[in-house]
């Protein structure tokens, strides 16, 4: 093998990060992991722009905080290299262009949804998309679920949810205040956080390298932050107060998906439970069955998952007719700028003032007991979701209706392509599309 280059690369311009994060914002498909190891690959080990313990360190910060870690990923590389402006340009296109896509395809849905070969392809991506967020239980469990303490946690989470119907937000917090309690009295079982560690793996200097001094503009000072927290305040309250004056469906839209931005520990799914209590149940902006075709939809675009919110904000925008029937499209897209926005303000603000304090130190940072028992409880909430969606897609009628035994077996082969074969998410998605068309078609 040949040995690490010692040489750093060359200092990388603002228009050459612009055109890296660009193409990133087009090319990260694959969900959370998928987008951290292009980020890996590429500011890592091909380009060394960051090496792999600062990759690492700004991660295991990106996991501790609410919201998309991969996005938050993005921006605080950015941020870094670039002060506050390449901060937001790598998280704003981290985003941007997903957003474009699924506001085309959220239109397509509404304007064209009923048509039999659209239809028919949904049929077909739904028990798909039941089978990957089954998986996504699994997935997280298998990490965070490491002894009986955190499994009893998940099993109440579960029953919380399901059988008692007790919100999202009240879960998390007896979670975190159950963590908190066992982080003092039993600290052996409630620190096994799921960030990942620290790695000595070398791939050659890198313009941020181990021992590169912090810049300046990274480096923690009182008025900065002030500064970052007043700007906060403007621009949260400011588009708030407007949509008040103008819309308040809008206003509502803008509230609601602000306490979903503050409650996305564990990722995307962690959050859809509480986007379904509020978005269908409460406000009733859109059906079930559009909810998980939107998670399909979602499933299917580059950027990060929670990118679904979108949808839900377009559907919503449609259906509620909000300026009228004549502007329906303009409606929809209104209200997924809206929730878009107040879904990922939060992140930037996260990023731009704390990760000043986060490169105070290069050590690992430590995930507290509440984030622990936070992360069980949510696997108890993923697998819930899982089990709503089956219900409404392998009976869409009820149960005394009868079963859709082609959505239930296209379902059970959809868990076997990811559980055994390890199939990708796109290839599992166009797939099952196509076999839903094709049994539509020929029925």
């Amino acid at each position: 093998m040949s040995e690490p280059n010692t040489t750093p690369p060359a200092p990388v311009t603002l228009a050459e990060a612009f055109r890296y994060w660009l193409r990133l914002g087009f090319i990260s498909f694959g969900g959370p992991a998928g987008q951290i190891a292009i980020m890996h690959t590429d500011l890592v080990e091909n380009k060394r722009w960051i090496s792999e313990k600062r990759f690492l360190h700004a991660l295991n910060y990106c996991m501790v905080l609410p919201g998309p870690e991969a996005q938050q990923l993005a921006t605080y590389i950015g941020w870094l290299m670039h002060r506050t402006w390449g901060g937001i340009i790598a998280g704003g296109l981290f985003v941007l262009p997903s957003l474009i896509i699924l506001i085309a395809l959220s239109w397509i849905y509404m304007a064209y949804g009923n048509l039999p070969v659209v239809a028919g392809i949904l049929y077909g991506i739904k028990p798909a998309v039941t089978a990957i967020v089954l998986h996504a239980a699994w997935r997280i469990g298998s990490r965070a679920l490491k002894n009986a303490w955190l499994w009893g946690i998940a099993a109440a989470a579960f029953v919380a949810i399901f059988a008692l119907k007790v919100p999202f937000p009240v879960i998390v917090i007896v979670a975190g205040l159950i963590g908190w309690a066992g982080g003092k009295f039993l600290p052996q079982r409630f620190a096994l956080g799921g960030g990942h560690n620290a790695s000595q793996k070398s791939y050659g200097a890198a313009l941020i390298d181990d021992h590169t001094p912090t810049p300046a503009h990274a480096r923690f000072a009182w008025p900065r932050l002030w500064l970052l927290a007043l700007a906060g305040v403007v621009l949260w309250g400011g588009a708030m107060a407007l949509l008040f004056n103008s819309n308040s469906v809008l206003a509502t839209m803008g509230w609601f998906f602000t306490k979903a931005a503050l409650l996305t520990f564990g990722g995307a799914y962690a959050v859809l439970p509480y986007v379904f209590q509020g978005a269908v149940e409460q406000h009733q902006w859109l059906t079930a069955g559009q909810m998980i075709d939107g998670l399909a939809l979602g499933e299917t675009t580059p950027g990060p998952l929670i990118m679904v919110v979108a949808f839900v904000g377009f559907v919503g925008g449609w259906s509620g007719a909000l300026f009228g029937p004549a502007a329906l499209p303009l409606a929809g897209t209104a209200a997924a700028g809206v929730v878009t926005w107040f879904t990922f303000l939060p992140s930037f603000l996260f990023i731009l003032a704390g990760g000043p304090l986060v490169e105070s130190t290069h050590g690992n940072l430590k995930f507290t007991a509440p984030l622990t028992a936070i992360s069980a409880a949510v696997v108890g909430v993923i697998l819930n979701l899982a089990l709503f969606f089956g219900y409404h897609v392998f009976w869409p009628k009820g149960l005394d209706a009868g079963t859709e035994w082609f959505a239930l077996g296209l379902g059970l082969a959809a868990v076997i392509a990811l559980f055994r074969l390890k199939v990708g998410m796109i290839p599992l998605i166009a797939g099952a599309g196509a076999l839903g068309l094709a049994y539509s078609l020929l029925r």
